[in-house]
């Protein structure tokens, strides 16, 4: 799976709202109310990374958990990239 121009970046993060991102990575940070609710999530991102074989980056500090998907074997954003970020949205 090939890496994503920036273009092609731009237009998925347009149905991401609140992701950011460019060849780097796409980003998103999640407010989960409390640790609790952040373990949770990161639970459940988990889960849908398991599902895809796609392990995005995650950093909990209290009630936030930081997120960075981007794929380091294709050294950039793919397609799969975008199907977890969409996956992990729907968890939000």
């Amino acid at each position: 799976m090939a890496a994503l121009t920036d273009d092609q970046i731009t237009a998925a993060l347009n149905d991401l709202p609140g992701w950011s991102g460019d060849a780097s990575g796409l980003r998103k940070t999640f407010d989960r109310g409390d640790f609790v609710g952040a373990m949770g999530f990161v639970q459940q991102i988990g889960l849908e990374a398991e599902r895809l074989f796609h392990h995005p980056d995650l950093a909990i500090s209290y009630k936030r958990v930081d997120v960075t998907i981007v794929s380091h074997d294709q050294g950039g954003v793919t397609e799969q990239c975008v199907d977890l970020a969409k996956r992990i949205e729907s968890r939000a």
